[in-house]
């Protein structure tokens, strides 16, 4: 049972997305009381303010100069274990991105996994200010797997840094995040799922991420974005889904429903 949350955001030259970022895992923290929470914002070769932003903001801060989103992670996971020495090995772990901001129910529905049992949590992302047109290009891949009505939870596909929450103990033993540029996340998911560790895939509690073209990462969310933003305008303009017929719109905040069917009950 966790007796204590670290949330570990890696952040690079991120000062104009870092405060809200932390503004709602500070809603998030609260949302998890009595439970200590510590925020730990691990700063990577970072030429503006988003550490002193961080800092003031009540976070703790790890500068580092690698360049690399898992050694950002790993550092800054590190850290706050540190930090919560006494609780080890009963900390969990709640990984997001500075680029992007979380639910207020976002701990309290991954700790409700860690009661039931599960060393791993794995959720879903949604599009922050996308055009319509790119959202949904986005969507019917992401949601593909989606089952359409019915009881069933979503067993989604994705693994998102952005949103992951883990067992220190799981985290340790496993060895932590390798130090890649990109697919930190999914280099030690596999390396969790074949040593056999329970793991939820939820939709409860999606994270909204900055639907930018230009991200931080190689091969991350942006160059897909970047990709379906450079599709033929035909594609673009008007697209079938399923049976209708969707078209741009001026919405610039599209989302899709979080689907919260079967999910542990939270308290």
């Amino acid at each position: 049972m966790p007796s204590a949350v670290a949330v570990v955001v890696p952040a690079h030259d991120e000062a104009h997305r870092i405060g809200a970022c932390l503004r709602s895992v500070r809603e998030a923290a609260a949302r998890a009381a009595p439970l200590p929470v510590v925020t730990v914002v691990a700063a990577d070769a970072c030429a503006d303010d988003t550490a002193g932003i961080a800092a003031r903001a009540g976070a703790h801060v790890v500068r580092l100069d690698r360049r690399s989103v898992g050694a950002a992670r790993a550092v800054g996971t590190a850290y706050a274990l540190h930090l919560l020495h006494a609780h080890t090995p009963d900390v969990w772990l709640a990984m997001t991105d500075a680029d992007s901001t979380v639910p207020a129910t976002w701990l309290t529905d991954q700790l409700a996994w860690a009661r039931n049992g599960y060393d791993v949590v794995l959720g879903t992302i949604r599009l922050a200010r996308a055009p319509s047109w790119l959202a949904s290009l986005h969507d019917d891949a992401y949601f593909l797997t989606r089952p359409l009505g019915g009881p069933t939870r979503w067993e989604h596909p994705h693994v998102h840094g952005a949103n992951l929450g883990i067992s220190a103990t799981a985290y340790l033993r496993a060895g932590g995040f390798a130090p890649l540029s990109t697919g930190e996340d999914h280099e030690l998911v596999a390396r969790l799922t074949a040593q056999g560790r329970r793991i939820a895939r939820s939709d409860g509690h999606p994270v909204h991420t900055a639907a930018r073209l230009r991200g931080r990462a190689p091969g991350g969310l942006a160059d897909l974005l970047s990709g379906l933003h450079d599709a033929p305008a035909h594609h673009k303009a008007e697209r079938p889904i399923g049976r209708r017929t969707v078209r741009p719109s001026p919405d610039t905040n599209r989302t899709a429903a979080p689907d919260t069917r079967a999910e542990p009950t939270t308290r």
